[in-house]
């Protein structure tokens, strides 16, 4: 089996764990509470600022000779939806970050690699950098990509690559943070990239199934603590 799928494989099944169970869905529960409650404060001048923009352009003459403004209102409304789509995603991975990981972590260490020596080549400012990283790149290319959703396939292919590369870039850091040097890490995002990547995509895929997209966030960080850890115990037993 290879190490992605023997990754999710045990991330599926630590889903069941009372200690990982308690965790399922506080991020995306946590991530809706808040955006219910900035949308509620909100959502007049949001949807308003982007009615004021389509506005000032020349389709907004044309709708307004056809007495079809309408369709300004209900444009605003569909460009804060999809702004708001992506915030729910990564407020809820960063969620997963700051309050599962740490949990994770350590619970797959003690069961999967109770030998393996922690070396704390990461630090809370690095995660911190990692993730501000990690979600300024992710939404520029999310407003980069926004085109592709006119061609149709666009709009399921960029979302879930974007999802993918956020996946990946944030949470191997904390993945590997407690137990790998500074080098360990640097030696294994480069060598790993591709199969990292991957990982990323097939958990993206899974944003899309209902109900179970819902554990995606935690399943995220155990499936990648699976496989960076994993292959951290490969690395130290082949050198040594």
């Amino acid at each position: 089996m290879s190490t992605v799928a023997q990754s999710l494989t045990r991330a599926f099944a630590a889903l069941f764990e009372p200690r990982i169970l308690g965790l399922l869905l506080l991020p995306p529960l946590g991530s809706l509470l808040l955006w219910v409650v900035l949308g509620w404060l909100f959502w007049d001048a949001w949807t308003g600022m982007v009615r004021g923009a389509l506005g000032l352009t020349t389709v907004a003459g044309w709708l307004a000779d056809w007495n079809a403004l309408w369709v300004i209102d209900y444009t605003a409304v569909i460009a804060v939806l999809v702004a708001i789509l992506p915030a729910m995603l990564v407020t809820a991975l960063l969620v997963t970050e700051i309050v599962a990981m740490p949990v994770i972590v350590r619970w797959v260490a003690e069961r999967y690699y109770p030998e393996l020596r922690r070396a704390a080549g990461g630090s809370v400012a690095g995660s911190i950098g990692n993730a501000l990283i990690a979600v300024t790149v992710f939404m520029l290319l999310w407003i980069l990509t926004l085109p592709l959703w006119l061609t149709g396939i666009g709009a399921f292919v960029a979302p879930l690559l974007n999802s993918a590369w956020l996946n990946q870039r944030l949470f191997r850091y904390d993945a590997l943070a407690d137990h790998a040097t500074q080098e360990e890490m640097a030696q294994i995002t480069a060598t790993e990239r591709g199969p990292l990547f991957v990982l990323g995509a097939a958990l993206s895929l899974l944003l899309y199934v209902p109900v179970l997209n819902l554990a995606v966030p935690v399943l995220s960080g155990l499936a990648f603590t699976h496989f960076c850890l994993g292959r951290l115990a490969a690395r130290r037993a082949a050198v040594s």
